[in-house]
């Protein structure tokens, strides 16, 4: 691209313009508007870090305000409830939740909605027909192990359940509120004689985990792993692959996909409906869905939601493809069935597992 002449550029904008008109009633334009609140962003997760340096270097009028890089779906959505009159960098433009969270938002009159000009090449069962969320990446669950404190590596499932990983296992979030900590209880109900239709298993499984004195009742972050608190952490497969890099040898680790109940979980983006900025709020959906934002999430090992049409398009450097791990077998469950998990999951969790499951002081 940097090698096309001017009148080149010019028609693409014009371009992308006229789509974004006719696709949203209005293209995000120049405006007074000089901050963006995101929230719950952390930079080890997905190249999130790359991604709000990217973004400000595109944009350097632009400050963004991360809020809680910490927090969970449940925390997000509370955040946009609780800051419905506020406009100052409390109140999150944007939001990045589990897709199980997408529609209760929509319901609820929590997001607005908005088609960024890569509309067409984001596949149909992965975003509302009106506009109001739109996945943008997925991961599979997976096993991050500190083998310098626990050098027998579980590959499955039913191997945490052993005696071996007394104390060791944590997952990343606390189920009652957390995507990912709800999709890693209805994940391990598929390897426990469950289904996408029935996470029952999935509670019994950690109850079991908790009983036995396996499971650690904290959240589960890179830096515990780092120290051996979590000698192993339950987490996408991207948060872990990222930890490796990280970690630089030291400890040594390894990242495990389950050979069974491979299950796969497709976050999404949405525009708060009370946006304090949301003209910036529409450029940061345009970055994020764009060929360079797509990119930056795969630098992070996850999958974009475009990865199909960058493959057929052939954008995707090489070195890039070799970097996600086999997945093969995942399986990508309905919003259904989702839903009907998230419900079981949250508000049966303290009397089927009872492990008050928190944050590290």
């Amino acid at each position: 691209m940097r090698t096309k002449n001017f009148a080149y550029h010019l028609l693409a904008l014009f371009v992308i313009a006229a789509t974004l008109l006719s696709a949203c009633g209005g293209a995000p334009a120049a405006s007074a508007e000089t901050e963006l609140n995101v929230i719950a962003l952390p930079h080890d997760w997905c190249n999130y870090g790359g991604v709000i340096d990217a973004f400000k270097a595109k944009y350097p009028n632009i400050t963004v305000n991360e809020l809680n890089p910490d927090a969970g779906s449940g925390d997000e959505i509370e955040a946009i409830k609780a800051n419905k009159e506020n406009k100052g960098p409390q109140a999150p433009d944007v939001i990045d939740v589990g897709f199980a969270f997408c529609e209760s938002s929509k319901a609820e009159g929590l997001i607005q909605p908005y088609k960024v000009s890569t509309w067409d090449s984001i596949p149909d069962d992965a975003k509302d027909p009106e506009g109001y969320w739109y996945g943008d990446y997925y991961g599979v669950l997976s096993f991050l192990v500190n083998t310098d404190v626990q050098p027998d590596v579980p590959q499955d499932w039913a191997d945490l359940l052993d005696p071996k990983y007394n104390g060791q296992v944590a997952m990343s979030g606390d189920p009652r509120t957390s995507n990912q900590a709800i999709q890693t209880v209805h994940a391990a109900a598929l390897a426990n004689g469950g289904s996408l239709d029935d996470a029952q298993p999935g509670l019994d499984y950690f109850a079991e985990m908790n009983t036995a004195g396996n499971l650690v009742p904290l959240i589960a972050n890179n830096g515990l792993v780092a120290t051996g608190e979590t000698a192993v952490r339950i987490t996408w497969d991207y948060n872990a692959l990222a930890a490796i890099d990280s970690f630089e040898g030291n400890p040594a680790a390894e990242v495990v996909i389950p050979a069974t109940g491979r299950f796969a979980g497709v976050y999404v983006q949405a525009i708060s409906a009370y946006a304090p900025h949301p003209e910036n709020a529409k450029l940061w959906m345009e970055f994020l869905y764009s060929d360079e934002g797509q990119l930056l999430w795969m630098e992070g090992y996850c999958h974009p939601i475009r990865e199909a049409d960058l493959r057929a398009r052939g954008v995707i450097p090489a070195e890039l493809l070799a970097k996600l791990p086999d997945v093969s077998g995942a399986v990508f469950p309905t919003l259904d069935q989702l839903n009907v998990a998230k419900e079981l999951i949250t508000t049966q969790w303290d009397s089927a597992v009872g492990a008050d499951v928190q944050a590290a002081p």
